[in-house]
């Protein structure tokens, strides 16, 4: 019997998931479909609850669902529970709900095996302090990184992620105007891209052979990749690489199967570029 899965979201209508699932199902010989569900701002404890009495076996969380997401799951991975947020959740045959955060991962799997950014000894700068950020905060700051600012628009936000976070390694945050020197690797979890913005930054804050990725992606380059080309960034990268190693990551959690990631990725740069 066909196993079913989603990824929710408000707005969703852009999301690649439902490919990139497709295609993992075909690779392994999974028989399950996957789809994209539209969940209202104001209700997601009882969308989650109509998907559950559909018979969802689990799902993905997108924008911006991934805090209060978090809030409805009792069952958390020791990653998640720290993040504050999940992207993945698993609906148990005994009603309960595993909530995991698989971003984080992805992110780094996507700069470190697909693109051969070092993070080890290098300074980072996260744009953002909400749901997208606090998921990749922890593996981040495996990789030891030499420090890790994050600035957001409320400085407040980003210090209480600091405090959080403070063991694992050299964390420091405020506003935007607190931002000083330049970056190794500069990573932005803002939403700003999908509005058409780019976080205020100073002109020299991209260190020589920097390195500066969008976590969003579309069929063009996003407001902070041109803005990244524009300042000198050495590569400039989109989200997409992390949407496909974040969701192989969450599918094996599913089906206890790892799929091959460069496939799809190439797959769908091919779709981009018709």
């Amino acid at each position: 019997m066909t196993d079913h899965y989603a990824v929710i979201g408000n707005p969703i209508n852009h999301s690649k998931s439902p490919l990139i699932h497709t295609e993992f199902a075909k690779q392994s010989g999974q028989d399950l479909d996957y789809i994209t569900r539209k969940i209202p701002l104001d209700d997601l404890a009882g969308g989650l609850k109509k998907l559950q009495e559909e018979g969802f076996k689990g799902i993905n969380i997108t924008v911006p669902f991934k805090e209060q997401a978090w809030q409805q799951v009792s069952d958390k991975s020791a990653h998640a529970q720290r993040a504050g947020a999940i992207n993945t959740i698993i609906f148990n045959d005994d009603g309960t709900l595993t909530g995991d955060n698989t971003d984080g991962m992805g992110l780094c799997r996507d700069l470190i095996n697909n693109h051969q950014i070092e993070l080890k000894g290098k300074r980072l700068l996260l744009l953002g302090a909400g749901g997208a950020a606090r998921g990749v905060i922890e593996p981040l700051l495996e990789y030891q990184p030499s420090s890790l600012f994050i600035a957001n628009r409320t400085a407040s936000k980003a210090n209480d992620l600091c405090a959080l976070f403070a063991d694992f390694g050299n964390v420091q945050g405020g506003g935007y105007d607190a931002i000083a020197g330049s970056f190794d690797v500069i990573i932005n979890a803002t939403a700003a891209s999908l509005n058409g913005e780019v976080p205020p930054l100073p002109d020299k804050v991209i260190s020589p052979n920097g390195v500066c990725y969008d976590m969003m992606y579309s069929n063009s380059d996003t407001p902070f990749i041109t803005w990244a080309k524009q300042h000198g960034a050495t590569k400039a990268i989109d989200g997409l690489g992390m949407l496909v190693e974040q969701a192989a990551i969450s599918f094996r959690l599913w089906r206890g199967v790892r799929p091959d990631t460069q496939s799809v990725i190439m797959l769908i740069r091919q779709l981009k570029a018709v």
